[in-house]
Parts: structure tokens; C-alpha cells; sequence
């Protein structure tokens, strides 16, 4: 039986706090380990703040949706959030910023490298680093799709 949460979030910083802390009361009431809780968690709020920075809010109106799922076998991560039409360039980088997460042996490999670029400054104004952590932190695997609305729908898996 799959027990999920759902939540609508206001685009501000503020809730990201509001999220993690959500969804550490609804994991542990649903008898998750601390070690779970604590992955899930931070994956949660590092995909809504990855939506309060990129996402195309008109004047704070607008939500960003998650979707937390804890199936058998998985927990699924889901954050909606709405597009610009000229998204192009941003889409391609979070594809890019995937598959290079995906491309090493294990995400340990990845999270190391990324902590070497950022150390030596070899980051724009984007660090990169939290997909990374959603990667080997979180011990989860990344995925996204746009939506006929043009809505980014970010995904993390989770197997327990």
C-alpha cells in the first residue's frame, strides 16, 4: 500500500524549512529509520529549494507541488514547479548536471569531484552541489520531465 504526502509550498525561502520538517514528521510516522528520514528529507528540501531558485514565478503567485510516495520497495520525490518559455538553456544544463552524476561509477565519485571543482572555484555562480548530494547524500536516483503545461517535474528515487 503506497502512503504519500502531499504538499503545496509558496515559492519563498523560508519554506524549505517548513518541507523538510514535514516530511521528517510524515517519514517517521510511517515507521521509517532514522537513516531514511534523514536522506529523504534532505532530498525533499533541496529539490524544492532548486525550485524556489529556477522556477518562473510571476510576482510570488504560483506553487511549487511535492509529492512524497513510500511504496514496498522505493519512496519516490517528486517537485513541480513552472517553467519560463525560454528554459531551454536551463534544461539543458540540469540534463547535463544528470548524466554527469550518472556517468560515474558511483555517486560517492561524483560528489567527490564536484567537492574538488567547487573547492578550487571552478563553479560560475552555481555550486552544482545539490544534486550531488540528492545523488550520494540521498543515496537517490535523478530524473525530470516537462509536462504538457510547462511544468518541470523533478524526480528522486529512493530504494529502501
Amino acid at each position: 500500500m503506497t502512503k504519500s504526502l502531499e504538499m503545496k509550498i509558496k515559492p519563498l525561502w523560508q519554506e524549505i524549512e517548513n518541507v523538510r520538517n514535514e516530511t521528517t514528521i510524515f517519514l517517521n510516522g510511517n515507521g521509517c529509520g532514522d537513516d531514511i528520514v534523514n536522506a529523504v528529507s534532505m532530498v525533499s528540501s533541496e529539490l524544492v529549494e532548486n525550485a524556489v531558485k529556477y522556477g518562473h514565478f510571476i510576482e510570488s503567485e504560483g506553487s511549487i507541488q511535492l509529492c512524497l510516495e513510500i511504496g514496498s520497495r522505493i519512496i519516490i520525490v517528486e517537485v513541480k514547479s513552472p517553467m519560463s518559455d525560454s528554459a531551454d538553456d536551463n534544461l539543458r544544463r540540469l540534463d547535463e548536471a544528470i548524466r554527469w552524476i550518472r556517468g560515474y561509477q558511483n555517486p560517492f565519485d561524483a560528489y567527490v569531484e564536484k567537492l574538488k571543482e567547487v573547492s578550487a572555484g571552478n563553479n560560475d555562480d552555481e555550486s552544482g552541489m545539490g544534486l550531488v548530494r540528492i545523488a550520494y547524500e540521498g543515496q537517490s536516483l535523478l530524473d525530470f520531465y516537462v509536462d504538457e503545461d510547462n511544468t518541470l517535474a523533478m524526480c528522486a528515487v529512493y530504494k529502501i
